[in-house]
């Protein structure tokens, strides 16, 4: 059966479609986070439901107890809502979120959406529901996206719900998409046919409107040096490349329009080694050592924990700092907050005042640092000048490895944890286990401030998150020295 999240897998590509079908275990989870997403995302939509009081839900998981369920209570005129309903027809299922009884007769489909505004593929959603629907004689109008407002504020006293969401009328887009979903559902019955997945080629649609959980497995037998690694390459450019059939970057043709950050991936590639640009000593020889290293952690829910604070407001509550004075020791500070009150204020006092013994410069990795900051000095104005001025001692060491150097084993990726192993080979991750990516820190810090979990079980978890963040940091630490010996500053 093709269900509703099947259609819009079809959609974005139908060899994801296949592989879902018939080698789901192919999967993977790119950034470790899609159980947090899973569980969020119910957690919104049973919230959701308390906006229809009286509304009964379709709770069985076997199907035709359901499909009967959802009948039963179709002819109960006393069900003012029906949550789950169940449907099908020609191969095609669907369970609505919400169908809303109309006072003058009717129904009114709801499709609950754990985002702040409505995208197209919500769009496609609706339009594949309608059409399930209409094919078992009912005609849902209106149809609505209820999401997520995303300048809700909570209040001391908890949660406003009906505050918390708002209902945005799609009946008019999702009715004009309905006559075109009959042809895709031809075309994907038909996919669902083939003994083999379709042959496409990994290109944008992996990665729009979000990205492929098959991504590894497709591309796994592609060379170090497939156009699709390269780094900047995307839209037209990548798909003219494609379709001359272009498949390595060493077989781009010399007058292709390239920038300096391509050109040295190129040479890279070609030759089989790194390309490290001169200019690197002078973006580094004025940056230390003594120098610092400076990591977040942050946890951006769709339900917002604490008063005065927004859904998915991405909250601070951990540091790391490496401090090295410019021979071989290291000191360390860290700081995680507990969980069960607004972390922002005791993060903010316990980096500042790291941060005031010494004036040297900071080093992170990307903007993320230096935009949470901007953020706290925002949300704490009687801290706001010493954030400012500590948020101007940060040192991007992303722009200047990404400015200046690429290694074949970064395989397209200018992120931390494909470069530092590849520039300082002593360095891993691989012996982290609870907490290994951020997508497992931010599952870790949800856990943490659910608050339900029991004292060693929570001790573990407040170790993994340490050793996590202590790890980035010192992967910082390995990568500036590593940057240092290259610019012969070392």
């Amino acid at each position: 059966m093709i269900d509703k999240s099947r259609y819009l897998a079809g959609l974005q590509c139908e060899r994801r479609l296949w592989l879902q079908l018939f080698q789901p275990e192919s999967a993977s989870d790119p950034d470790g986070g899609a159980e947090s997403r899973r569980a969020e995302g119910i957690e919104v939509g049973r919230r959701a439901q308390g906006l229809y009081p009286g509304g009964v839900a379709v709770e069985s998981s076997d199907w035709s107890a359901a499909l009967g369920e959802t009948a039963r209570l179709l002819r109960d005129p006393s069900v003012p809502a029906i949550f789950e309903a169940a449907f099908e027809r020609d191969g095609l299922r669907i369970r609505a979120d919400i169908l809303e009884r109309r006072p003058a007769g009717g129904w009114a489909l709801c499709e609950v959406k754990s985002a702040t505004r409505v995208r197209g593929e919500h769009i496609d959603d609706v339009a594949f529901q309608l059409f399930v629907l209409e094919a078992n004689g009912i005609a849902a109008r209106p149809a609505h996206v209820v999401h997520v407002d995303g300048d809700f504020v909570r209040g001391n006293d908890g949660i406003d719900w009906t505050r918390f969401f708002r209902r945005t009328d799609v009946t008019a887009r999702a009715v004009d998409r309905t006559p075109d979903v009959g042809v895709d559902v031809a075309r994907l019955h038909s996919v669902r046919e083939q003994s083999a997945a379709p042959q496409i080629e990994p290109s944008e649609q992996c990665r729009r409107p979000r990205w492929c959980e098959f991504w590894d497995h497709c591309t796994r037998d592609r060379p170090a040096d497939w156009i699709g690694r390269f780094p900047g390459l995307t839209g037209a450019r990548l798909v003219w490349l494609q379709q001359q059939g272009v498949e390595r970057i060493a077989d781009i043709p010399a007058d292709f329009p390239l920038n300096a950050i391509q050109v040295r991936v190129r040479e890279a590639l070609a030759g089989g080694g790194e390309v490290t640009a001169p200019e690197l000593v002078h973006a580094l020889e004025k940056l230390g050592p003594p120098s610092l290293y400076l990591d977040f952690e942050t946890y951006g829910p769709a339900v917002p924990p604490y008063p005065g604070t927004r859904p998915f407001q991405q909250l601070l509550f951990q540091w790391s700092l490496h401090a090295a004075a410019g021979d071989d020791s290291l000191g360390h500070r860290e700081f995680l907050a507990t969980g069960r009150e607004d972390p922002r204020r005791a993060f903010a006092e316990s980096l500042l005042e790291a941060l005031a013994e010494t004036d040297h410069p900071v080093f992170v990795y990307s903007r993320f640092e230096s935009d949470r900051l901007a953020e706290l000095a925002r949300d704490l104005p009687d801290l706001a000048d010493e954030i400012s001025a500590a948020r101007a001692r940060l040192q991007d060491l992303y722009a200047i490895v990404r400015h200046h150097v690429y290694h074949p084993e970064f395989r397209g990726s200018f992120s931390l944890k494909r470069v530092a192993p590849a520039l300082a080979p002593c360095f891993g991750y691989d012996d982290l286990q609870d907490v290994a990516d951020g997508g497992a820190a931010v599952g870790a810090l949800e856990r943490l401030v659910s608050g339900t979990l029991e004292p060693d079980a929570e001790a573990r978890l407040r170790g993994a998150l340490l050793a996590y963040c202590e790890r980035d940091t010192l992967a910082l630490v390995e990568l500036h020295r590593a940057l240092r010996t290259r610019a012969g500053l070392s």
